[in-house]
Parts: C-alpha cells; structure tokens; sequence
C-alpha cells in the first residue's frame, strides 16, 4: 500500500497543479461568458416578444371592421341616445357604461359600430386647421396710449366690451344685459382695428381676427362651418373677443334675386345670426366687426340684439391729427423747426393711416440722405408724396352718420 501511494503522489507534479488552475480559471470565465450571452438572448427574446404584441396589436385594428362617424342630437334618460349619421338618417342607438354620460352632450361626435351602430367611443372635437390658422393674438400689444383723437370712441367701445369682460357684476346688480356686438363704421384708416386690438389687450382677451371674405367659401355649408367653429375656438379660448373685419363681404343685404353663390353666402350670414343670437350662450365672448360699408348692410344684422351699439369713426379733425402725429412721432428722432401744428394743418382730410405712412416716409427721406435726424422739408416731402392732391374728405361721412 506504501507504495501504490507514493506512485501517485509522485504522478502528480506541481506542473500538473498548475495546469488544474488554469483549466479551472478558464472554464468559469467560460461559464460568466454563458451566462452573459444567455442574459443577451433572454433580452433579445424580450424585445422580439414586445415587437410582437405591437404588430399583433396593430394587426388587431387593421382587422376591426369600420366605425361611422355621427353628432350627437339628444341624449335619453334611458341609456340611449339619438345620433345623426354622417351618412344623413337619425338613429336611436345604445352605448356602454364605461363611456362617461357627461361626454355625451348635445353636438358631441361619437362613433359608431358599422353593424349595429352602437355608440363605441366619443370622438375629440377638432378645430379646422383654416380656422387655427387665422390671426389670433393671446393678449396684443397695442394699448389705449397707442390711439389718438378718438376719446369718445374708446369711451363707447370700453362700456360695451371691456366692461363686462372685467365687472359682469355691475350689469347684475343693475339687472340689464351687457351689449352682445358692436359695430365699427368709418372710411378706411381711421383706427377701427387698432381700437379693437386696444380693448383686447386692456382685457387680457384673446383676440380672434377675421377677414369677412374668409367666410365665403366654394362649397355648400362650408362658410357656416367655419362660422361654427369660430365661435366654439373663441369659447374654448374665452375671455376672446372675435373682430370681423370687412363685415360687408358676408353681411349684405339679401335680395330676392340671387345667384347661387349668393345664397351659399346667405346661408353664411343666417348662420352668423344665429351664433350672435341664438339659444346656446356664447360665455365670455365679445364679438366686434368692422366695415366702410354700413349702408349694405343686412337689416337682421344690425338690428338691437345682435351689434345692439354702432360706433363711428370719423376722419381725425386738426386736434386728432396732432395727437396721431405725436404718437407716431415719439420715437423718431426730430428736428426742433418741425411744428406738429402746421403739419397737422397741412394734412387736412388725411386718415391716421396716412398720418402714419407720412411719418415714415419722411424718416425714409432722412435716411435717403444718409441723416440721422428728421427735419421740416422731410415731412413736407412726405406729405406730398402721401398725400398728392388729396381732396378735403372731412366732409365724406354720408355713408356713415
């Protein structure tokens, strides 16, 4: 037994120990290298799974049959509700407890089952993208200071807009409703925007502009649309005051001959009567239109109720014109031998338009020369070039009175 022992302690060198070490240290690296590319696949099998489900997912939608679009007409107390088809027929359909009754209002879109046309799901109500894309301002920058020559006009517009937008509880306690629109009247220039970009900025209101040409539109009921939509973006965005400008484009007086587009434009107008006056309440919106046109007007238009005050804008007398001038005038860099008053006596018939266009041609000229400041024969120059042979139109406010 001896010996058979010490055989094999002597097959067994130190050599042979430190390839067992080795071996040893080179099969666990091994083994951390396995286990890294098992936890590898296992991740990878995970995404793949996931990517799976998605497709699966997506697979599943492709597969569901078509929903039909509707408006909502009438909810019932009975779990029901009547819906107008996009398609045009009414029906009275079911819909499932997991869609929250409030949704469901009056005018809401939902869809519906193509088969059994039961609602599925209530749509979101989107505002065309034409409609997002006119001129909205959240608060402009144009104050009363910027405005001059029209006290009486700022003091009117200030009792009909801004006052019940800031204190609708003085109209309570006197009990009287606050004037629905207001109505802006003069010659072209003569500040009926800028007052109206003015009250929106005192108001901190949202201010939503648009062309009255904008609402004529080539297809049937797309102009009432767009109307529509207005006034649901206005209230969305309320305290908003709606300003139409060149009201005369959609707003004329109807006559009982009329072409098709005519009475496409019409409908437009019938249906911004009804936003103006209609059943469902506008909120915190003011709506302010403007136009040179007053006298082809539509009679429904302007009757008390819908623009219950109209404002006129004159041309500025000599006074306003002095102010207009001043306005324009306090940045610009000004010889002392300008006199406003004698500018504002050379500019007679001119709107606050012109009188602003005169003061920056005159600094164009000054710039022209390469100087740095404006003087007397720049002014003149402008008013000339402005102006030309202007006729008085201080006179010109037929149409308007």
């Amino acid at each position: 037994m001896t010996d058979s022992t010490d055989i094999r302690k002597k097959a067994i060198s130190p050599e042979d120990y430190m390839s067992l070490a080795e071996r040893t240290i080179l099969l666990e690296q091994r083994v951390r290298e396995l286990e890294l590319e098992k936890e590898q696949i296992t991740a990878e099998r995970t995404r793949l799974e996931n990517e799976v489900r998605i497709l699966q997912a997506e697979l599943n939608k492709l597969r569901q049959p078509p929903l039909v679009s509707a408006t909502v007409i009438d909810v019932l107390g009975d779990g029901r509700v009547i819906v107008k088809s996009s398609t045009g027929p009414q029906f009275v359909v079911n819909y499932p407890e997991s869609i929250i009754g409030s949704k469901l209002e009056s005018g809401a879109k939902v869809a519906l089952n193509q088969r059994t046309l039961a609602v599925v799901d209530v749509l979101p109500i989107s505002i065309d993208p034409f409609v997002q894309a006119m001129n909205v301002e959240e608060s402009p920058d144009v104050t009363y200071e910027d405005i001059g020559g029209l006290e009486e006009q700022i003091a009117e517009i200030r009792e009909t807009v801004e006052l019940p937008l800031l204190h609708p509880e003085l109209f309570e306690k006197v009990g009287i409703e606050p004037p629905k629109g207001v109505l802006l009247c003069g010659p072209p220039g003569t500040g009926k925007t800028l007052l109206a970009r003015a009250v929106a900025h005192e108001t901190k209101a949202t201010f939503i502009r648009v062309i009255g040409s904008e609402l004529v539109q080539k297809f049937i009921g797309e102009g009432a649309r767009i109307v529509r939509e207005i006034f649901y973006m206005a209230r969305k965005r309320s305290p908003s005051i709606v300003f139409i400008d060149e009201l005369d484009a959609v707003a004329s007086r109807r006559l009982d001959i009329a072409t098709s587009g005519d009475r496409e434009v019409q409908r437009t107008l019938m249906q911004l009567l009804s936003m103006l006056d209609g059943f469902d309440p506008r909120g915190d919106v003011r709506i302010i239109a403007a136009t040179n046109r007053p006298d082809i007007l539509d009679g429904a238009l302007t009757r008390p109720g819908r623009f219950d005050r109209i404002i006129e804008f004159p041309f500025p007398d000599k006074e306003a014109r002095i102010q207009i001038l001043r306005i324009h005038m306090r940045n610009m860099n000004i010889q002392s031998d300008v006199d406003v008053s004698l500018l504002a006596a050379k500019t007679n018939g001119a709107s606050g338009a012109d009188l602003k266009a005169i003061c920056t041609e005159a600094g164009m000229f000054a710039i022209r020369e390469l100087r740095d400041v404006v003087n007397r024969d720049d002014f003149n120059k402008a008013i000339t070039k402005v102006l030309g042979n202007i006729a008085d139109r201080s006179d010109a406010t037929d149409i308007y009175g």
